[in-house]
């Protein structure tokens, strides 16, 4: 008999993530804006400081991930910053749309059949995420949906994790005690808080640029 109940998940970088480079993305806009082709050593120069500085402590702070409006906003500014509006007028903003268009994520290629698998086991779950826009478009295009039993977003319950109440929340959802309860992500600053809910984490590291997530380990757990 299994240990738990419930399995929750982390969304970006866990179960999904955008397609393609971020590099390919910023071609993308600027195609889409009809702007003059973009030198690739200035694009991939961009993209970087982008990375850089999406996961400092004080862009951190900026609250992104609290509402639809914060989130636009924060994001928009992050790519004028990082040199999008040099490259061509109005590319941060076309860069930010598609980022949150549903047809930018893929699912890893382990990402349903480990879902399924849960399901089949008679576990129940679902999906824990600090976002500031609706996932679940994306998860209805990849076919992730039907798999899952709950999924609580940041921007929605107006709390990020580590903060216990979203997982708490995941929890009542699914009418599961967080001590029968898994999750699973892949920061250790944020994902981590579902151990101060009662709840087991187990912590993937960064994803391979191609091929499964690792997901498979969890069915080992289970």
């Amino acid at each position: 008999m299994s240990e738990f109940d419930a399995v929750l998940f982390d969304a970006g970088d866990t179960l999904i993530r955008l397609s393609g480079s971020g590099e390919k993305l910023l071609h993308r806009a600027a195609v889409n804006l009809g702007a003059d082709p973009l030198d690739p050593d200035e694009v991939t120069h961009v993209w970087r400081r982008v990375l850089d500085r999406s996961s400092k402590p004080a862009e951190l702070a900026k609250g992104r991930d609290l509402s639809n409006a914060r989130h636009r906003e924060v994001w928009i500014a992050l790519y004028d910053e990082a040199g999008c509006e040099r490259l061509a007028p109005g590319l941060s903003e076309e860069l930010y749309r598609l980022t949150v268009s549903a047809q930018s994520w893929e699912a890893f290629p382990d990402t349903l059949v480990t879902l399924r698998a849960l399901r089949d086991r008679g576990l129940r779950v679902g999906v824990v995420s600090d976002t500031g826009f609706d996932l679940r478009p994306a998860m209805d295009l990849l076919g992730l949906s039907p798999l899952l039993d709950t999924v609580v977003m940041s921007f929605q319950c107006g709390v990020c994790k580590p903060d216990t109440k979203p997982f708490r929340i995941a929890c009542d959802d699914l009418q599961v005690r967080p001590e029968r309860s898994l999750m699973v992500g892949d920061n250790p600053l944020t994902d981590s808080g579902a151990v101060a809910a009662g709840m087991y984490v187990f912590l993937l590291p960064p994803p391979a640029r191609t091929g499964p997530r690792g997901l498979g380990h969890v069915l080992s757990l289970i």
